[in-house]
């Protein structure tokens, strides 16, 4: 079976990259959610579980990154849109057999595009600012996972992993 050629948005005739014209799509309700893991050590996951950690607050300075880097996508992912963002919400749940936590957003907006980066994006600051503030007592720090877990809203409509 041969494999259809997709014709790629985000580059014009001559393959040079573009941002794509969105300007003619309706505004509709677009949400997205994604997760990702921080895998920490022993010693580390204790800290942050118990809120000592030196630095201070690691997931609650990481929620403000995750909301942060949501707002910023655009400056981060050159061919992204500037969205108008109504919501953003970054979660933490703690696995502590793998002394791993575990991160989640969700991120609406009224917008002519989706919004699966400002999810996956919030997600990866989040992480960051937790490898931030543990690596002084981590070395081994993993961030692993991020993916997209819901997309709803727009022409492709609903997608959820499974």
């Amino acid at each position: 079976m041969a494999e259809r050629a997709t014709r790629l948005s985000h580059v014009d005739a001559s393959g040079k990259a573009r941002m794509v014209d969105v300007g003619g799509k309706a505004l509709t309700l677009r949400e997205a959610a994604a997760e990702g893991r921080v895998r920490l050590g022993a010693r580390a996951y204790r800290l942050v579980s118990r809120n000592r950690m030196a630095k201070g607050d690691v997931l609650g300075v990481a929620r403000i990154a995750g909301i942060q880097a949501a707002k910023r996508t655009a400056d981060l992912i050159p061919l992204c849109h500037p969205v108008p963002l109504e919501s953003v919400v970054v979660d933490f749940g703690m696995e502590p057999r793998r002394s791993t936590v575990v991160i989640s957003s969700r991120v609406t907006a009224r917008w002519s595009t989706g919004v699966e980066m400002e999810a996956l994006t919030a997600v990866a600051g989040a992480a960051l600012a937790i490898y931030d503030m543990c690596k002084a007592v981590e070395r081994g720090i993993e961030i692993e996972g991020v993916r997209v877990t819901l997309k709803r809203g727009g022409r492709s409509g609903k997608y959820r992993r499974s």
